[in-house]
């Protein structure tokens, strides 16, 4: 059979596929060999029950949570793997399923299933995720951050003006916002990760400046130099298509943020 075809019989005959199977290969060598504890947990939503993953540093005393929001492909291995490096660096990672039980034919299917989430479920969910990372996890120091990927660094800016109990945003290539009233309630520094190549993100920048300076509000992006969007994922080593700019753009970014998160 010729490849052409075989590829084409693969995708005809293929199940529908869970978030974490949409991008397969990034991160799983990192789960594989962790030797930080990773588990599933089911939260209550208002009347719905959803998956979220958390991983534990290693450390004697009780460590600060990080709310972790996924890109648009869902809680996919790679964000799981990110939440195993945010453990390393010390804090709780927590990162919730926001399409728990959905399943989806390709990329494409996640994108969509993304698009149709209702801000008021996205805002429940998190805020669960929230309740749960602050009374649920007994190593938890009462410390909460969030952050956020792609579609999840948008989120994650929006919903510190819905969470007081916030002390950190670290928003990466999100959208920022446009309007007085959503920066108003923020209560915490909002750091940004912004990649040179992604002037569709990178032009909502200088409003959300404008905005929070307005407002007393701290907020501190920074645009790295090479770099597309996505580039803490496309950036990993692991990548075997890795673009330098992407790379040197994670490495960079990792950096100051580990610096930040001892902040916390």
């Amino acid at each position: 059979m010729k490849p052409i075809a075989l590829a084409l019989t693969i995708f005809l005959i293929a199940p529908a596929m869970h978030a974490q199977e949409v991008i397969k290969d990034f991160g799983k060598e990192r789960l594989n060999t962790s030797p930080r504890h990773g588990e599933w947990v089911d939260i209550k939503s208002g009347q719905r029950t959803i998956k979220a993953f958390i991983v534990y540093p290693e450390r004697k005393d009780k460590a600060p949570a990080v709310l972790v929001v996924h890109e648009i492909f869902g809680v996919t291995d790679w964000v799981r793997s990110l939440c195993d490096e945010v453990a390393e660096a010390g804090v709780i990672a927590i990162v919730p399923d926001l399409l728990t039980g959905q399943k989806f034919e390709d990329v494409d299917g996640a994108r969509k299933a993304i698009s149709a989430l209702s801000k008021e479920q996205v805002k429940a969910d998190l805020d669960a995720t929230a309740d749960y990372a602050l009374t649920k996890i007994p190593s938890c120091n009462g410390t909460l951050a969030i952050c956020g990927f792609c579609w999840g660094g948008g989120v994650a800016f929006a919903y510190a003006n819905e969470n007081p109990k916030l002390k950190a945003v670290y928003s990466f290539y999100g959208n920022a916002p446009d309007e007085a009233s959503k920066v108003t309630n923020i209560p915490c520094p909002v750091y940004g990760f912004y990649g040179e190549n992604d002037e569709r993100v990178n032009a909502t920048i200088p409003k959300a400046e404008e905005l929070m300076k307005a407002a007393g509000k701290k907020y501190e992006p920074v645009i790295y130099k090479g770099a597309g969007h996505g580039f803490m994922r496309l950036g990993e080593p692991s990548n075997p298509a890795v673009r330098e700019g992407d790379k040197k753009a994670r490495d960079e970014a990792w950096a100051r943020w580990k610096t930040v998160l001892k902040q916390l």
